[in-house]
């Protein structure tokens, strides 16, 4: 079989990027409410909005439309149900992460187990997201690369549960999105480049049912980055009242 090369779209490159960015900072707006919470029920609300701008917003979309712009050399769809899955898996692993060291007194103990489970939570993510793909290609990994992007999430996991609990600056939190949107980056293409690609002859079953289309990826984005804006501005807004409350 014919090894075949992996090209990239520039432009979905960047908003791979700009997409992590913004939802790392929206994570970290709402993980301030996470130690601030009167009661359980507003706990878990802020953990569960932390973890699907940071599931969802920064490590899933970013995952997703970073896919979109490989370019493989064959035509390629996307398994709905597996892709679902993967966004799902990033979200709740993100979530658990949050809960954990959100817990009690800071401890690295906890922020050590967390990052693991976190990270292996965002790498199940990348690597079901990629088998959710369909194409005639035939597709293999390097194990030492698999293993090495692994390790990057967990690093990457625990670095942003930390900034999560130890910052409150805003532009703090905005030089901790630039590096967290990097490491995120970094963990994916990775992985990415952990794949190894033969042509194939015949087409996966499912392959005409599955998510294809030339501007999935900016839709994606535009989409994403608007349900992230809404978040930061309802979440600034409810820092505000409650600043103003306090005085």
């Amino acid at each position: 079989m014919q090894d075949m090369h992996q090209h990239y779209n520039g432009v979905l490159v960047g908003l791979s990027y700009a997409v992590s960015v913004l939802g790392s900072f929206t994570a970290l707006q709402f993980a301030l409410g996470i130690p601030s919470a009167q009661n359980e029920k507003q706990r878990w609300g802020a953990i569960l909005a932390a973890g699907a701008a940071m599931g969802g917003g920064a490590i899933w979309a970013m995952h997703f439309i970073a896919m979109l712009a490989c370019n493989m050399g064959t035509q390629v769809t996307y398994d709905v149900l597996l892709t679902t899955v993967s966004a799902v898996l990033a979200i709740v692993a993100c979530s658990l992460g949050l809960a954990i060291v959100g817990s009690g007194a800071f401890r690295f103990i906890n922020l050590l187990f967390a990052g693991v489970l976190m990270g292996l939570g965002v790498a199940g993510m990348h690597y079901l997201g990629m088998t959710a793909m369909l194409s005639s290609a035939q597709v293999s990994y390097d194990g030492g690369i698999v293993a090495l992007s692994v390790g990057i999430a967990i690093v990457a996991s625990m670095a942003a549960l930390w900034l999560a609990f130890n910052l409150r600056g805003k532009l703090q939190m905005l030089g901790s999105a630039l590096v967290m949107g990097v490491a995120v980056c970094g963990m994916h293409y990775t992985g990415m480049s952990a794949m190894e690609v033969s042509q194939g002859d015949t087409l996966p079953a499912g392959f005409e049912q599955g998510m294809q289309g030339e501007h999935l990826g900016l839709a994606i984005f535009v989409v994403v980055v608007l349900l992230l804006a809404v978040a930061l501005g309802i979440s600034i807004v409810r820092q505000q009242r409650r600043a103003a409350l306090s005085i």
